[in-house]
């Protein structure tokens, strides 16, 4: 018996392996019908780098205080889609990456209460930097309290290792958040 549990339980450990490290070059089939895989944006490739999960410690600059974080990302609707799940100081969060039109947009669903919507502000071989798109945020400064940029640095040493940074405005008062991340997994 305790054989079949083994042996169960290592399907279940590589399916599950499998599924979220699937490639996006594998077709995608629903009901029969293959589904169109488009290329994707360098942005997007780059998210891709960081699938699995991540955890460390978050510093804020408005408090000084250390909490730890975790991140999760995902890729999900047959390659098209990276979800990002989010702990900070234990409030969940959501997060996702997607292309329009050739380009990356993400959707930040905060512990804020608010919705921020970004676009790449920057990007080269270690780095990438995200940028509030107002426009299609509708969030003000004077009015709303939400992530206004993020940034991940990947560690060119060991890829198991990145610096995540993030702006937020708080009730009109900006703070700078810092974490230290390794790869969980």
């Amino acid at each position: 018996m305790e054989n079949i549990v083994k042996a169960a339980l290592a399907t279940l450990v590589f399916l599950g392996s499998s599924w979220v490290f699937a490639s996006d070059d594998d077709a995608v089939t629903i009901g029969g019908v293959e589904m169109t895989n488009s290329s994707k944006s360098a942005a997007f490739e780059a998210v891709k780098k960081k699938l699995g999960k991540w955890e460390g410690q978050m510093t804020q600059s408005l408090t000084g205080q250390s909490f730890d974080v975790s991140y999760e990302w995902a890729l999900t609707s047959g390659g098209n889609t990276i979800t990002e799940s989010i702990i900070e100081d234990g409030v969940e969060m959501l997060t996702t990456y997607s292309d329009q039109d050739g380009e990356l947009v993400v959707r930040h669903y905060c512990g804020l209460g608010t919705e921020p919507v970004f676009k790449v502000s920057e990007l080269d071989g270690n780095s990438m930097s995200l940028a509030v798109d107002a426009e299609r945020s509708g969030l003000h400064r004077e009015h709303h309290s939400f992530v206004t940029g993020m940034k991940w640095t990947m560690d060119p040493e060991n890829p198991n290792n990145m610096i995540f940074e993030n702006t937020v405005v708080l009730d009109g008062q900006v703070t700078n958040n810092r974490a230290e991340l390794s790869r969980a997994m």
